[in-house]
Parts: C-alpha cells; sequence; structure tokens
C-alpha cells in the first residue's frame, strides 16, 4: 500500500478488501507512528493508548471520514492532536495537584467530619441523579467523577461529543434545580478539596 493512497481511495474499497487494507496500514504505519508519539510523551502506556485511538478512530469512522490527504498525513496530523490534549490534561492534573498539596498543608484535620459531610453529599447528590435517564447519568458521572475527556466520553457511548456536552448540561441543571444555592456550593467546594 503507497503512503500516497488517499484515505477517500481506501475507504471506497468493498467490504471485504478494507479489513485487509487496514490490516496492511496497520501494519505499515503503526511501528512510525508509536515512534512519533513516544519522542513527545516518554510513557509507553499513554503511547500505545494514544496510537491504539488513532487508529480504532479511523476504523470507527471509516464510513463518514472525508479526508482528501494521505494515510500517512492523516494519521499524524491525528496524532499531534491527540499529543496536545494529553500534553494540556496533564498539565491541568499536575497544577491541581500542586495547589491541592499547598491547600492540604495548611489546614487542620478535619477528616472525620469531612468524610461524613462527604459521605451524605454524594448520597445526596446520587440521589438527584438517580431521577435522570440513565445516558444523562452516565455522561455525567463519567465527565465529572471519571474526569473522561468529551472525546472519550462520546466514543465510549457511541454518539456525538456535542449530544454528551448536552447530557452533562442537562444533569447539571438537574442537580442545581433539585439542590438549594448553599447545597450547591458545598458541592462544588467538597469536589475541588478532594
Amino acid at each position: 500500500m503507497s503512503s500516497e493512497l488517499n484515505l477517500s481511495d481506501f475507504f471506497s474499497l468493498p467490504a471485504a478488501e478494507q479489513a485487509k487494507a487496514f490490516e496492511a496500514l496497520y501494519d505499515r504505519f503503526e511501528p512510525a507512528l508509536y515512534r512519533y508519539v513516544y519522542s513527545k510523551v516518554k510513557k509507553k502506556e499513554v503511547c500505545e493508548e494514544i496510537v491504539q485511538e488513532i487508529f480504532l478512530a479511523l476504523w470507527a469512522k471509516r464510513d463518514s471520514l472525508v479526508i482528501n490527504t494521505s494515510v500517512e498525513a492523516w494519521l499524524f496530523g491525528a496524532a499531534k492532536n491527540k499529543i496536545l490534549t494529553f500534553i494540556k490534561s496533564r498539565s491541568v492534573r499536575e497544577r491541581y495537584a500542586a495547589d491541592f498539596v499547598l491547600y492540604a498543608s495548611g489546614r487542620v484535620d478535619n477528616s472525620s467530619e469531612e468524610l461524613l459531610h462527604l459521605k451524605d453529599l454524594y448520597k445526596t447528590i446520587e440521589e438527584s441523579l438517580s431521577g435522570l435517564p440513565e445516558h444523562y447519568q452516565t455522561a455525567f458521572r463519567l465527565s465529572r467523577m471519571q474526569h473522561e475527556p468529551t472525546q472519550r466520553i462520546a466514543e465510549r457511548m457511541k454518539i456525538s461529543p456535542r449530544t454528551v456536552e448536552n447530557y452533562i448540561s442537562a444533569a447539571l441543571k438537574h442537580l442545581r434545580l433539585s439542590l438549594d444555592r448553599v447545597m450547591l456550593w458545598v458541592i462544588v467546594l467538597k469536589i475541588f478539596l478532594l
């Protein structure tokens, strides 16, 4: 398979040939893509995940992608975007961790009392969320409690990122309506203080 083959040519193949062509494409470009990603993120597990996500997205969206570029250009462009997303995410986590360490070092230990309040708070949140449709709950929990990015939630739920954002917004609106203003501030503080 030539690196000059356009993705539109690749996806216009009959279904039986697409799988073979995709396997050949994977075998040809995965090592170079892996080296490129690894040179930027320096973590084997993250590198493997990024490369797999790129090929998975290519295969999953093969019927709807409209791209007039070489396979190689598309793959490395996708890798660049995934790397940037990873770096931004890592930077945010590191900043929050550093801020939390500074905050926690100056606090008095009220951990038992705080733990009780936190358990009550989570119970109240869960009760409120249980009144929502299951897909709203899933999107909200993945986003706000497991800190998954919208794109990954969309792929996992097999819906568009915009739909995920709508579900999360609806869940947040529901929480705001079901909890009074003071309780909402307590939730925000508790979530950021964990």
